[in-house]
């Protein structure tokens, strides 16, 4: 473990990740454009977030082996560039079938980053320094899921929704190459020597978990009920309360500073009540929120749903990411992602 990582590598880390999360939601306040451009349903339309998560889920498995063996920080910076080409086929997709490519493709690299970014720090800093890092580090996946509302929100009112896709392929390919610059500062273990790459042992060890299964499907459910739902509510409030893209955009990005509520007071949250405790109360701050979201009259209610949605979701999956790091040591990386 080294003792001192460069301050820049988490910075390009932590970006990595706000590109990762961003894809994730960029599409949610387009689903009406979507809808009608290319004469779907709105429903068949929130397929770009599906295949999105279905690629970035299933990818999970693959690239603990493969940052195994041949680096995590080298895996992840392979991943970002590849990113580029995921995003491009979005922005020039000419049916509505390559765009649900495109998003297979981009979910399917961004699931590398986030996963492989943790592991690769709880590899390389130290134990009393791990904490802050990875606070840090979280920051950037948080504002992510804001900013990917915002981001597709006002581009889906200005130059279209596939100038998104444009702007995301830039990030990935600006981030990917300035990590690439700081490989030779990066410590990295070289996993080749150690024998063949095994796909199907971290699979194999999570699924004859009992516990393991368990929790995967808790997050299954939670992510079907959070994400799932939480896609339509730009769509909700463009047409509910004839919000612009943008704006609706902006509103469910709050999300994003409840999710920061919950990081900042995490210790004393987890100290005062309990992990059980904080599952509950993450359950019933996500039924109130989306309650407000259906029931009142007013859009501005909406910003305290959007919060509430945004430190509901913190307090049950916090807890559950943190079983889930300690259920399956040899396969933690996988957990990482979930």
């Amino acid at each position: 473990m080294s003792d001192k990582v460069p301050g820049k590598v988490i910075f390009l880390l932590a970006l990595a990740a706000f590109a990762s999360t961003s894809a994730f939601r960029v599409l949610d306040p387009a689903l009406p454009k979507l809808s009608e451009e290319f004469g779907i349903t709105t429903g068949r339309a929130a397929h770009v977030v599906t295949w999105f998560a279905l690629a970035y889920g299933l990818l999970q498995f693959f690239y603990g082996p493969v940052g195994d063996r041949f680096g995590k920080y080298r895996t992840l910076v392979i991943a970002t560039l590849f990113c580029v080409a995921g995003n491009l086929v979005v922005a020039f997709a000419p049916t509505f079938e390559w765009v649900l490519i495109g998003r297979f493709l981009s979910g399917g690299t961004a699931a590398a980053i986030v996963p492989l970014s943790m592991a690769w720090i709880g590899d390389n800093v130290p134990y009393e320094s791990r904490q802050a890092t990875l606070a840090q580090f979280m920051i950037g996946t948080i504002l992510g899921m804001s900013a990917g509302l915002v981001v597709g929100g006002l581009f889906t009112d200005t130059v279209g929704w596939r100038g998104a896709f444009v702007f995301l392929a830039v990030l990935y390919l600006v981030v990917g190459l300035w990590l690439l610059a700081q490989r030779h500062q990066v410590p990295e273990h070289d996993g080749r020597a150690s024998g063949r790459l095994r796909i199907g042992e971290p699979i194999k060890t999570v699924l004859t978990t009992p516990w393991a299964r368990v929790v995967l499907f808790v997050v299954l459910i939670e992510g079907a009920m959070i994400f799932g739902a939480l896609s339509f509510v730009p769509a909700y409030l463009q047409q509910r309360h004839d919000l612009s893209s943008t704006v609706a955009g902006l509103v469910t990005g709050l999300f994003g500073f409840g999710a920061l509520f919950y990081v900042v007071g995490a210790r004393w949250l987890v100290s005062r009540f309990g992990e059980a405790k904080l599952v509950m109360m993450g359950g019933w701050v996500l039924c109130i929120s989306y309650v407000a979201y259906l029931m009142t009259d007013q859009w501005y209610w909406a910003i305290l749903a959007s919060m509430g949605c945004g430190l509901g979701y913190y307090l049950m999956h916090a807890v559950l990411q943190t079983n889930a790091t300690q259920m399956a040591p040899s396969v933690r990386c996988v957990f990482h992602g979930t």
